[in-house]
């Protein structure tokens, strides 16, 4: 389960525990915990953060966006910066008009996720606050 949602092993046993040993519903709470953790961080001051880049295979498309955080050490972060470039992906297939509507999108790798839920598994995992600042897509026709 550690591998599946990214948490910590201590995260991952309180919400099994919490589930009775059931595996789903742990990732449900866990999901549900996610949420409840972002809104009680949104007072924080996003300092920091990461700007990620996809371009299309066939170069015609790309997106660069900004994944903001607090600190420094959360925006160097590889895994970090991973999913900011996920978040780019799915905006230069799915083209929002802003973040908004982004916010509200069916994830393009997993349809069980919107990017909300993305965003709010990176606060629970990472434990900074996390938000979408700005995106931009280029494309050619």
């Amino acid at each position: 389960m550690r591998e599946e949602t990214g948490l910590s092993v201590m995260q991952c046993k309180k919400a099994l525990e919490e589930a009775g040993g059931d595996k789903e519903k742990a990732i449900i709470l866990l999901k549900q915990k996610g949420a409840d953790i972002a809104s009680n961080k949104s007072g924080r001051n996003l300092g920091s953060g990461a700007i990620a880049s996809y371009l299309h295979a066939s170069g015609t498309v790309g997106t660069m966006v900004e994944l903001r955080c607090e600190t420094d050490f959360v925006g160097k972060n590889p895994e970090f910066k991973a999913v900011a470039y996920d978040i780019a992906m799915h905006i230069t297939a799915m083209r929002p008009e802003n973040v908004e509507e982004l916010l509200e999108q069916s994830f393009i790798k997993d349809p069980s996720q919107t990017i909300q839920d993305i965003v709010n598994g990176a606060v629970q995992k990472f434990g900074e606050r996390t938000e979408i600042g700005r995106f931009t897509c280029f494309a050619l026709n």
